[in-house]
């Protein structure tokens, strides 16, 4: 196949015409395809790798702020593995696209060598469009596995799952009221009460302000699911 069949094929499947072809040709060339090391794609995927983590990252921080830190990482290291570039690429179809030795076969391509081409791609799509270009193009292709593996975290945040929950049903998102307190300082139990625009649900306990807001959210989901909140009573 020609380059400029190569360079058209990959262009539909990204859904991007590229104005310099000579980039986007050696984004999808391996080194065992390559006359020289520069000429393949490996410079390309160490800053296209940078550039995924960057815009994964804001991501996810902009739409998850009931999210701690340690939950942003998770979902953030599984969403930019090798396993999800992998996936994406072969959605996207890149399998189709790369330039390789002889040695090789669309059919037996190692999961890193495509993963790998995600990112070259990615740095080629910021190099040649420029970066609200890139991040339109990796977030359209990343959501759909970001809000899988946040179903998992969501399970386990009941703040983060209901404010989901209440933007879609109520158009609004949950306020965390602290309804009492009680207790010396070094041991306080928190009453919390969500309340989603003039919805009310039932209030928690909990020994910190964050457990009680958790709770209380549980609370809320449970109702919403019509079923009986697991802290009704705690009052």
């Amino acid at each position: 196949m020609s380059f400029e069949a190569i360079v058209e094929k990959c262009e539909r499947r990204l859904a991007y015409i590229f104005a310099d072809k000579e980039i986007i040709i050696r984004s999808l060339t391996h080194s065992s395809g390559a006359e020289t090391h520069c000429d393949s794609n490996e410079r390309m995927e160490f800053l296209g790798d940078a550039i995924l983590g960057y815009v994964v990252c804001e991501f996810l921080f902009m739409k998850f702020p009931e999210y701690d830190e340690g939950e942003l990482t998770k979902i953030k290291s599984a969403a930019v593995s090798r396993d999800c570039c992998y996936k994406i690429a072969k959605q996207i179809g890149l399998d189709t696209c790369l330039i390789t030795g002889k040695g090789f076969s669309y059919q037996k391509l190692p999961s890193s060598l495509l993963a790998n081409a995600l990112e070259a791609v990615i740095a080629a799509v910021y190099l040649d469009g420029g970066m609200e270009v890139v991040k339109r193009f990796i977030i359209k292709h990343f959501e759909p596995e970001i809000e899988k593996l946040t179903q998992d975290i969501g399970a386990e945040n009941f703040k983060s799952t209901l404010q989901q929950k209440g933007q879609k049903l109520f158009n609004g998102i949950p306020n965390y009221i602290l309804l009492d307190e009680k207790g010396p300082d070094h041991c306080k139990c928190f009453k919390i009460e969500v309340r989603i625009h003039q919805q009310r649900f039932p209030s928690a306990w909990g020994t910190t302000k964050k457990e009680a807001e958790q709770r209380a959210a549980e609370n809320a989901l449970a109702l919403i699911q019509g079923k009986a909140p697991p802290y009704w009573g705690g009052d």
